[in-house]
């Protein structure tokens, strides 16, 4: 009979997640997941086999608990295109200010894609597509969106809007300005009322 686990599992991963989005996952040091999960290595080892598999479980974590809790926090369908809006304007406040930027984001810079790429990075971005085109769809659906806006052409937009934001924000840009080109990119979306 195996020993039962005497740590908080969501508590690694959400600790294992934030160091892996501040260093990357070749950037992270066993010391450095040691100090962000409160476990010693074999503890990690134990639980999740390797530095691999606690990346794994870590970046299923941060769909499943920021990504999927910020969408529908900000964007649940009901929200139309404001919660589409309100969902970006989300990413430039980050807990305690700081500009780690989106596991999913960092991650597909790191891996690139192809063989590379890391299974969560397409689930995390068919998870953004998929709420950008049923966003849209249900505006389209209320006579919101603007007349000839294809849903599905333009949650690509989105996407590709999304993560560059993203990248821009970790990268020090003006956050006014990119405040400003999202309001805009939502206001062009929106129909006559």
């Amino acid at each position: 009979m195996g020993r039962s686990r005497s740590y908080n599992e969501d508590a690694v991963l959400s600790g294992a997640m934030h160091a892996f989005r501040r260093k990357s996952y070749q950037g992270v040091s066993v010391r450095d997941l040691e100090d962000a999960t409160g476990l010693k290595m074999g503890s990690i080892y134990n639980s999740f086999g390797d530095k691999a598999g606690l990346f794994d479980a870590a970046f299923a974590h941060y769909n499943r608990v920021v990504l999927q809790r910020r969408i529908e926090r900000h964007a649940p369908p009901e929200s139309g295109l404001r919660g589409l809006c309100d969902l970006f304007l989300s990413l430039f406040h980050e807990p305690g200010g700081t500009s780690f930027g989106c596991l999913i984001t960092n991650s597909a810079v790191e891996f690139g894609g192809g063989d590379n790429s890391h299974h969560c990075i397409g689930e995390g971005l068919r998870v953004l597509l998929n709420t950008f085109a049923n966003r849209l769809a249900i505006a389209r659906r209320d006579g919101v969106l603007r007349a000839g806006v294809d849903p599905a052409g333009a949650s690509v937009k989105l996407l590709a809007l999304y993560q560059g934001v993203l990248v821009l924000i970790r990268a020090g840009h003006d956050k006014a300005a990119l405040k400003r080109m999202i309001i805009d990119e939502f206001n062009d979306l929106e129909g006559p009322s």
